[in-house]
């Protein structure tokens, strides 16, 4: 009589198929989160824009970048206390300012960390401008920079044709 069941070897072929097709959906399902966290800053960074910009018709200038307990004087970054100043300031127009999704404990973007940074200090026009900047998990196209009002540009993610850093802001109209 024969005995009907699978050999050894069928089910250690069986086990490496659903590893492998574990292994693509694992990395499919991360590849998916990381588009859709770098998705949220670009939203937050715009709508940090918007509020930036009705604070400056109301107000006739940005508010004030930096903080007394801010590690990077001058800078407002969304993982220490100058982070709460900028809030208050645009609390009118903006409920409650963006946080990176996976926000560092410290630093700032263009030095490697997660987070948000604000800027709108001289340059040949204290408060007339500003600049944003933010880090993608992946590259996606140049940093747009930002000019000041003295000509200066700021490009925190370089030059580069493929960088994760990026700079935004604006100049008084």
């Amino acid at each position: 009589m024969k005995k009907n069941a699978f050999t050894l070897i069928e089910l250690l072929v069986v086990i490496a198929v659903i590893g492998i097709l574990a292994t693509i959906v694992a990395v499919s399902v991360n590849n998916a989160r990381t588009k859709a966290r770098d998705a949220r800053r670009k939203v937050d960074i715009v709508q940090l824009q918007k509020a930036l910009e009705l604070y400056y018709d109301a107000n006739g200038s940005y508010p004030a970048s930096g903080g007394a307990t801010s590690p990077n004087i001058g800078w407002s970054n969304s993982n220490d206390a100058s982070w709460d100043t900028l809030q208050t300031a645009l609390a009118p127009y903006l409920a409650r300012l963006p946080h990176d999704p996976r926000e560092s404990a410290n630093g700032w973007p263009g030095g490697g960390s997660q987070s948000y940074a604000f800027y709108s200090r001289g340059y040949g026009c204290d408060l007339q401008w500003y600049m944003l900047v933010y880090r993608l998990e992946n590259a996606q196209g140049i940093d747009p920079g930002v000019t000041a009002c003295d000509n200066t540009t700021f490009r925190y993610g370089g030059n580069g044709a493929n960088t994760n850093v990026k700079t935004v802001g604006a100049r008084a109209r």
